[in-house]
């Protein structure tokens, strides 16, 4: 999976493991714990000795697929019983896998059981991939049992019986050592030959703080017992949680949930247990929901501005008509360049509104100004739209290349696309429309047979035209 070398973290994995691949720079590899959070969106993983991440940087970020499949095949292929899946790094708001339902509730083997029936469901769907929980498996735990009667008359609680044990074998702080600006922690704990063999525990010495002397192990337990229990439990406001994950093969990750939603919702779940859905799904709505708290005022606030500055309403409603156009280019952009219209997306359909109602006001003062001088109403919409047709399509054309760039870039693109296809596409459509939602609205009368009177914009009303 990972070139030899000796700078490549292959210290830490058995050689096995390792395929030469020509397609990466470097990787850097953790075992007992995840890194670092060098990444804002990255989650590290929580100590435990049953995880190692190994990261991978390719010279041509083209070829990520196609390493990511040679590295899920030979998992799968040479380490059947692992649970090893290969992700990229997120850009994005995000964390964690792609899809999650989260069950919560009081008892850990019913949360057990109702995450197994949701990945179960998981596995019927063709594109989902990587499926697991936040749990992981159960362990193996060497359980002492602690008699009442015999320990109570020993004098030794149930605090000393497991301090005595955590002391041999894994140790314990007993102070800090100081040197310049680091602070080293100093542990007592047995001789390695004693704590690498978990048949010593028979010679435990357990100090009774009743009678402050040391009692032998066997004298405080009547039985060792080697039992499965959750090395990880996870919590949620103080209630047990867990999440069944996971990832789409490819598309988007809403798709699949929307697939295996009505199954996984159809779960019966027991008095006090609650699902709820996690992931890309939770963090997308919660972005918007913040998004859409304070859209609504500032719309409010522009539409105020512009009504302000025309001062009338006709001009405003053909300004803020014009802007949902738009949609038809973004949404054929987002198709041709197959990015999901997430949060970014979102972001840029906001920032693409002031274009367009910018151009929109340029060719409505415009005609305004030429009825004003004395023209024609309708030799005035046509005056206007081809005096204006230059800087409206300039302005558009240096903001889409200005945006042009970031299509390259995996945080940007979906923002660029949008921008770049909804302006081109809708400043097309407003040098069109805007000038006949301006004779319509303004009843401007057809030059070739005028009928009627009209009422026109700021200049007054117009003549009645003869019949």
């Amino acid at each position: 999976m990972i070139p030899e070398g000796p700078d490549r973290g292959t210290r830490r994995y058995p050689r096995s493991f390792f395929v030469p691949l020509s397609l990466t720079g470097y990787t850097a590899s953790f075992s007992g714990q995840g890194p670092l959070r060098f990444l804002l969106t990255f989650a590290p993983e929580d100590v435990n000795s049953a995880y190692g991440v190994i990261m991978v940087s390719v010279d041509d970020y083209r070829r990520i697929d196609e390493l990511r499949a040679q590295i899920d095949q030979h998992i799968a292929d040479r380490y059947p019983e692992a649970e090893g899946w290969t992700k990229k790094f997120i850009l994005g708001p995000g964390g964690g896998a792609k899809i999650e339902a989260q069950f919560s509730g009081p008892d850990r083997r019913i949360l057990r059981q109702l995450a197994e029936q949701a990945k179960t469901i998981m596995r019927e769907d063709p594109v989902a991939v990587n499926i697991r929980d936040d749990w992981r498996q159960p362990v193996k735990v060497i359980l002492p049992i602690y008699p009442e009667t015999p320990a109570r008359v020993a004098g030794v609680t149930r605090p000393d019986l497991a301090g005595a044990i955590e002391m041999a074998f894994e140790g314990r702080r007993v102070g800090l050592y100081r040197e310049e600006d680091d602070l080293l922690p100093i542990i007592a704990r047995a001789p390695e030959e004693k704590r690498s063999d978990v048949y010593n525990m028979n010679s435990v010495q357990v100090w009774s703080s009743g009678t402050n002397r040391a009692v032998p192990f066997n004298q405080v337990t009547s039985t060792v017992q080697t039992v499965s229990d959750d090395n990880i439990i996870r919590r949620l406001n103080r209630m047990r949680a867990i999440k069944a994950q996971a990832d789409q093969a490819y598309g988007t990750s809403e798709a699949v949930r929307t697939r295996i939603a009505p199954a996984i919702e159809a779960i019966e779940l027991p008095p006090g247990y609650r699902l709820e859905w996690q992931g890309e799904y939770k963090s997308s709505r919660d972005g918007q929901a913040a998004l859409a708290s304070k859209i609504p005022p500032i719309f409010l606030f522009m539409i105020l501005v512009v009504i302000l500055l025309f001062d009338r309403l006709k001009q405003p409603a053909i300004i803020y008509l014009t802007v949902p156009l738009a949609i038809i280019g973004v949404r054929a952009g987002l198709l041709i360049t197959k990015q999901p219209f997430g949060f970014m997306a979102l972001l840029g359909i906001l920032s693409l509104s002031g274009m367009l109602i910018k151009n929109s006001i340029v060719l409505i003062d415009e005609t305004d100004g030429l009825i004003r001088e004395g023209m024609d109403p309708y030799e005035a919409v046509v005056q206007a739209g081809v005096r204006r047709s230059r800087p409206v399509a300039m302005a558009a054309l240096t903001t889409m290349l200005g945006m042009i760039p970031l299509f390259s870039d995996a945080f940007f693109i979906a923002m660029a696309v949008t921008i770049v296809f909804g302006l081109g596409c809708a400043t097309v459509l407003t040098l069109l429309v805007v000038p006949v939602l301006y004779a319509v609205f303004f009843r401007i009368p057809n030059p070739d047979g005028r009928r009627g009177q009209s009422v026109g914009p700021p200049g007054g009303v117009f003549e009645e035209a003869p019949s």
